[in-house]
């Protein structure tokens, strides 16, 4: 059997031109990074904005486990069926992260036939995105340490500061760090510490920014820290905003690449969903409904994070409306919430299906309040067996939802052809009554409770006194009504990554509630989690290789 890389290797690529061209993209309209990766100018959308938008299919999962769901490689290949069987649809993906390509996760590509292509591209430096967003996130830390070296004028008290550096790689001996060492000319020490830059404001900045003055705008609300007098200080109140937006002005540009069967691909930003918001960049989504009949896009990790904050963070602030969500498991992963243990995964275990499919039960669930159509895809492996299917299948019909079995991963488009035709009919038989979990109205605390207990299934909500303390200064401030962004672990429904299945008879432990006035919601940090991840004791990157003529090998 071929390794995902050896297939997207041996992919047959077709210019990106020609890709463009496919959908009425003029060259006019690409800034070519090679041959088949282009950035796309802003005028294509401006010249396409009176015409109707498409549909919107979100893909999302259960909760992820170490045997893992494939949702990038089920959002591909549905792309590619719904073009095998005539319906125009654009692919809409966040960008891979390099701390997950060298730690544990691995890529963000898809896999086996149904991957974006060229594949070791974009698991690496693609167009330079995630750089060029880290220059931007440590320019400001920057002129934050130079303003306290150079006079402090706006008087910013330097434990107040919230601001963090950025790096996009896992690196834990960075979490907490002291700068300003080694005498008075090399500033003015002070603690500090580490993000990954996927969870830096300034990638939610440019996932949820319209334009380029838009994105501007919002950088320079990034709120940095505190003065002596506990008032709010503002990367706008530094003059960092202009010069961050320059450092950004292509990369809010979105990117377009194409799959193993040559459907458009549209790949931009790429926020964590455990510690971000989890959703590809506005700008792409809304391009792509102009560009297709339908547009396929996913949120990251589970339902639990990012469908729930792509319904009430991206959605809301771009005022989408979604059509549909494919919610995709496998039976080794049900096998795995079910108490089985990942090298016993591929023997049959009916009982341990019937134990674990409580996961997918409370994901169904947590979907139909929001109103849109869900279809169940089965990620299909070569272990699974009827028994077991027949499991899932029950589930779904007592649901009252659509269930199929997907195989895009060994047959590409064509193993994905039922899942295509599925959707395809829910979108024209069955309208969606799209509505949020909460109102922006409701105090901080409910809203917090709204998520873990309509969502997670806790009891309630723990404050620490810490986050106590921060709620009421953001109320204070007058940023009580924006969205809730929830950093939680993405094993677990709770803040506890034990606790498998559907877990009940919990709450939820809130540590701190941080605002990110420039994205324009409210971060809540629960149990242990951590904003900069560590590499396991066995990194991939001790597998990638390359050779004496540039092959790529250990990546996935």
């Amino acid at each position: 059997m071929k390794s995902d890389i050896q297939i997207a290797q041996e992919a047959k690529m077709s210019p990106i031109t020609k890709v463009a061209e496919s959908f009425g993209i003029s060259p006019d309209y690409l800034d070519m990074y090679g041959k088949y990766k282009a950035k796309i100018d802003d005028g294509l959308y401006e010249s396409l904005k009176d015409k109707k938008d498409g549909k919107l299919v979100l893909v999302t999962a259960i909760n992820p486990t170490p045997a893992g769901e494939g949702k990038t490689t089920t959002t591909v290949g549905l792309g590619q069926s719904l073009n095998l069987i005539g319906k125009k649809a654009i692919v809409a993906l966040r960008e891979p992260s390099l701390g997950p390509c060298m730690g544990v996760k691995g890529g963000a590509a898809g896999g086996g036939y149904a991957q974006i292509v060229p594949m070791e591209d974009i698991n690496l430096h693609f167009t330079g995105d995630l750089h060029a967003m880290t220059a931007a996130n440590n320019l400001l830390s920057a002129m934050i340490d130079n303003h306290i070296q150079q006079g402090n004028t706006l008087q910013i008290d330097q434990r107040q500061i919230t601001w963090k550096r950025t790096l996009d790689m896992n690196d834990r001996a960075l979490r907490n760090v002291v700068v300003g060492l080694g005498g008075k000319s090399n500033g003015v020490p002070r603690e500090d510490g580490f993000q990954i830059t996927v969870a830096s404001e300034v990638m939610a900045i440019v996932c949820l920014a319209e334009n380029l003055m838009d994105l501007k705008k919002r950088l320079g609300e990034i709120i940095i820290g505190y003065n002596t007098q506990n008032q709010p200080v503002t990367a706008g109140d530094l003059g960092a905003n202009g010069a961050m937006a320059v450092l950004l002005k292509e990369t809010i540009k979105p990117n377009l690449v194409q799959t193993l069967e040559h459907t458009p691909a549209i790949i931009h930003g790429g926020p964590f969903a455990n510690i971000a918001h989890g959703c590809n960049s506005v700008r792409a989504t809304k391009l792509a409904l102009k560009l297709a009949d339908v547009t396929v896009t996913e949120a990251g990790f589970g339902a639990d994070l990012g469908a729930e904050k792509f319904f009430d963070i991206k959605c809301r602030k771009a005022n989408l409306n979604p059509d549909a969500v494919v919610l995709v498991a496998t039976i080794r992963a049900l096998k795995y919430n079910g108490g089985v243990k990942k090298e016993d995964l591929s023997a049959e275990n009916v009982e341990a299906v019937k134990k674990g499919v409580v996961n997918l039960k409370r994901h169904i669930s947590n979907l139909q309040k929001f109103g849109v159509p869900v279809v169940c895809s089965l990620n299909h492996f070569v272990s699974d067996t009827e028994k077991e299917l027949a499991v899932v299948k029950e589930l779904c019909n007592e649901m009252d939802t659509a269930f199929v079995v997907s195989n895009v991963w060994a047959k590409g488009g064509e193993g994905g052809r039922e899942l295509a035709e599925k959707v395809v009919e829910i979108l024209d038989t069955k309208p969606a009554d799209f509505k949020y979990l909460y109102d922006l109205d409701l105090p901080v605390e409910a809203k917090v409770e709204a998520i873990c207990t309509k969502i997670y299934g806790a009891d309630g909500i723990k404050l620490s006194n810490k986050a106590k303390a921060n709620i009421s200064r953001i109320n204070k401030m007058g940023f009580g009504n924006l969205p809730v962004c929830m950093a939680k672990t993405q094993y677990s429904f709770s803040d506890n990554p034990d606790l498998l299945g559907a877990p009940t008879g919990f709450e939820v432990n809130i540590s701190e509630v941080k605002v990110s006035a420039g994205a324009g919601f409210l971060v809540v940090l629960t149990g242990e989690i951590m904003t900069m991840p560590g590499l396991p004791k066995v990194p991939s990157a001790e597998k990638i290789d390359i050779d004496e003529n540039g092959n790529i090998s250990g990546l996935f």
